[in-house]
């Protein structure tokens, strides 16, 4: 048995996962959907969502966990940063990480620095915003600073900083091929997203995050974070082996049960450096 972690995308929270986890038990595994924080039943303040404080939750969840058991990490789409920096903090805790559709960003690097170059996303083309668009590029060059980071968040109004999608472009951003009931439930209840972690720089170690072995998963129709972006991130850290799914942004509601598949058969690579609980230490 493996327990996976299921990290959310943007806008969504532990919800997104409803037709996954059941499927994963079936088949003798455990899943775990966390509410990120800003999201589901952890809503904060924008100003107090932070890279360090998911990264944070992350671990929390992991250190509950019987302290033999090693776990798979699974990010959709943004919160692939968060799983990045999770592999950095604990690494030894850590079988492997799943990246769906997910943002793989360097050391040194933001996800707005890879987001703002995706100009065929319908997310990028919808975003809801209380600032132009055309001051995103400088503003990513401001806020690789911490403390302005922090500044910023105490001294900007709420709507400053947080951003949202445009209800008109769910469909067909996030869920063209998913029933037709997954756009009812997500005008129910997508959230707004915090910018702060878009903006922080990952700090990344080839010694840590480096040891822990990947996974990509592409989306093949995704018009979120589309395939030209995802196979660039791809070319700039390479991952043990790539997966590819011919659906939208959201497998997980369109097609469950071949990301099951895929989920399984990355514990397979994974198993072959001895990583799942139960079956050693990493070399």
């Amino acid at each position: 048995m493996a327990t996976f972690i299921l990290l959310h995308g943007s806008f969504h929270a532990a919800w997104n996962w409803h037709k996954l986890i059941p499927l994963l038990q079936a088949a003798g595994h455990n899943g775990l959907a966390l509410d990120l924080p800003g999201h589901g039943h952890q809503r904060m303040p924008a100003r107090k969502v932070t890279l360090d404080r998911c990264v944070e939750e992350v671990l929390r969840c992991v250190d509950a966990l019987p302290a033999q058991e090693r776990v798979v990490l699974v990010a959709h789409s943004r919160n692939g940063i968060v799983i990045s920096q999770a592999a950095e903090r604990l690494p030894d805790r850590i079988a492997g990480l799943v990246y769906l559709a997910a943002y793989l960003v360097p050391d040194g690097r933001s996800m707005m620095d890879y987001a703002l170059t995706d100009t065929e996303s319908l997310v990028v083309q919808n975003l809801e915003v209380a600032l132009a668009p055309k001051y995103f590029p400088f503003l990513t060059r401001l806020f690789r600073s911490k403390p302005l980071r922090l500044l910023c968040s105490l001294l900007l109004p709420e709507a400053f900083q947080i951003h949202r999608l445009r209800r008109s472009a769910y469909f067909e951003a996030l869920y063209h091929d998913c029933p037709s009931e997954i756009t009812r439930l997500a005008e129910a209840l997508l959230e707004a997203e915090a910018n702060w972690p878009g903006f922080a720089p990952l700090r990344l170690q080839r010694e840590r995050f480096g040891s822990v072995p990947k996974i990509y998963v592409e989306c093949l129709q995704d018009r979120a974070v589309t395939l030209p972006l995802q196979r660039r991130m791809l070319g700039e850290t390479p991952c043990d082996q790539v997966f590819s799914l011919d659906t939208s942004h959201s497998p997980f509601f369109s097609q469950p049960g071949l990301l099951l598949d895929v989920l399984i058969k990355s514990l397979h690579v994974f198993e072959t450096k001895g990583l799942i609980a139960g079956k050693g230490q990493r070399p």
